[in-house]
């Protein structure tokens, strides 16, 4: 056995683990990864920087030996039983004051009742978020913990080495307690479901005037010069470009239009309406992948209903600024619904997300990176306590400035009959949330009317129950 012993200890040698273990190498830790699968631990120990201290091992008894106390392992193995499994094969091999991370997209429900669990061991239990995807993992993620503060702080100076950075600062923060690093992690991907629901719709838009692919590759490259900068709008540039390898064609126009989902947008908007909050913009991009599932149907429909004759006549490059505003407007609605969600979350679940450092963490690294960021880290330093983004002067001065061409791109979209249901379900969120006055009154009449569920007067306290007569 090894008289050197390890600073960090990683369990799951996939593509994600071991490319966190090598990021860290590389800033100097000495780091051990365990996996049943001998190639992959070959495989880590072969693609490690020269000069750094990598190791790879077949047992997991071996890796827990080989790990400095109190040990630090992190687990990147597919959620649900497979992390209890792993954990259980752990107990044995931990002494008290060990830290245990789940760097995988475990629901924040399961990571709760593992932080009690383990709690109860005398070891601390640590749920984290890690998005940026492969390349992000080897250069620098965004990273999301929550748990137990003393836990962070035993891992702090390593998460900090090797998350991703803006202006210096690392891209890595606490994030609240308990199940809240996973809680992030989980609306971070609904928004991202919102931002790529949207960026589809402005591509549609765009191809019903007569762009083509080199064409589209120019505008998304424009667009990721200004206030739309961001992750995705840069990937969405670079696909146009790509050459298929089976024919003469662009990939893009030869890749189905069903797509798949992990489950996590899912999970945001169930929550959200747990909790309650309304986050339209993202439900409607989970509903609008499930109905992508529905080909056959699609196909069936699309010969039994006629399109519209209505065209879209606005002169191209008119046009493209107004999709542009419209995919601004939405992707602006998008993040306020995500983080008005951890805002109450927070709050109902005392989790005690602090929000001017999430968007920071988000600022780099991760999959919604965007500069829109850095107006909402201000906005939230100067108000840390904003229950929603959309409450902001500066965020207002930008939403007042993009909203008519949001509007006069829905009417005209509705008109030719080209589905943008997201643009369209920002928008309304938009309309509603700055209503003093809904028609929500009505409801409250009918839900007396029928079901005797009482409702409040505008000018007495209290609540109040009538006979309706029928007439």
């Amino acid at each position: 056995m090894s008289n050197s012993l390890y600073d960090f200890g990683m369990i799951g040698l996939g593509v994600m683990g071991r490319n966190l273990l090598l990021n860290m190498a590389d800033h100097g830790f000495s780091v051990i990864g365990f996996d049943k699968d001998t190639t992959k631990n070959n495989a880590l120990e072969a693609s490690a920087t020269p000069g750094t201290t990598v190791k790879g091992v077949p047992e997991l008894a071996t890796m827990v030996q080989l790990l400095q106390k109190p040990r630090r392992v992190m687990m990147l193995v597919p959620a649900g039983k497979p992390v209890d499994d792993v954990i259980e094969s752990l107990l044995p091999l931990l002494e008290p004051g060990d830290v245990v991370i789940d760097g995988g997209n475990s629901h924040y429900t399961d990571t709760l009742r593992r932080v009690k669990y383990l709690r109860e061991k005398q070891l601390h239990f640590m749920g984290i978020g890690v998005s940026g995807g492969e390349m992000g993992a080897r250069t620098g993620p965004a990273i999301m913990p929550g748990g137990d503060v003393d836990a962070y702080e035993k891992v702090r100076p390593m998460l900090e080495a090797i998350a991703a950075k803006v202006k210096g600062e690392p891209c890595v923060a606490y994030l609240g307690k308990e199940g809240a690093g996973h809680y992030v992690k989980m609306v971070h991907n609904g928004i991202e479901y919102g931002i790529m629901q949207l960026i589809s719709e402005a591509y549609s838009l765009l191809k019903a005037v007569g762009l083509d692919n080199d064409q589209l590759h120019k505008v998304f490259a424009d667009w990721n010069k200004d206030q739309l900068q961001s992750f995705l709008v840069e990937i969405t540039a670079d696909i146009f470009l790509q050459k298929d390898d089976k024919t003469d064609n662009r990939l893009v126009d030869m890749i189905s239009d069903k797509a798949g989902s992990k489950g996590t947008g899912k999970w945001t908007s169930q929550d959200a309406m747990d909790l309650p909050v309304a986050i339209p913009v993202i439900d409607t991009a989970v509903a609008l992948r499930t109905l992508s599932g529905y080909k056959e149907e699609r196909v069936q429909a699309a010969a039994l209903y006629e399109k519209p004759a209505t065209t879209i006549n606005t002169p191209i490059d008119t046009w493209i600024q107004q999709v542009h505003d419209a995919l601004y407007f939405g992707v602006l609605i998008s993040y306020a619904q995500g983080l008005a969600m951890l805002y109450k979350a927070s709050e109902e679940l005392k989790m005690e997300i602090p929000l001017p450092q999430v968007v920071k963490v988000w600022r780099g690294g991760c999959i919604i990176r965007s500069v829109l960021l850095e107006t909402f880290f201000n906005a939230y330093q100067q108000s840390p306590d904003l229950t929603n983004i959309l409450l902001d002067k500066e965020v207002a001065g930008l939403v007042q400035g993009i909203a008519t061409n949001a509007r006069t791109v829905i009417a005209q979209a509705a008109q030719a009959g080209i589905p943008v249901a997201a643009i369209m379900s920002a928008l309304s969120y938009f309309d509603a949330y700055r209503t003093e006055r809904m028609p929500t009154n009505l409801v409250q009449a009918q839900r007396d009317y029928f079901g005797a569920h009482t409702y409040q007067r505008t000018d007495i306290a209290g609540t109040f129950h009538t006979v309706w007569e029928q007439h």
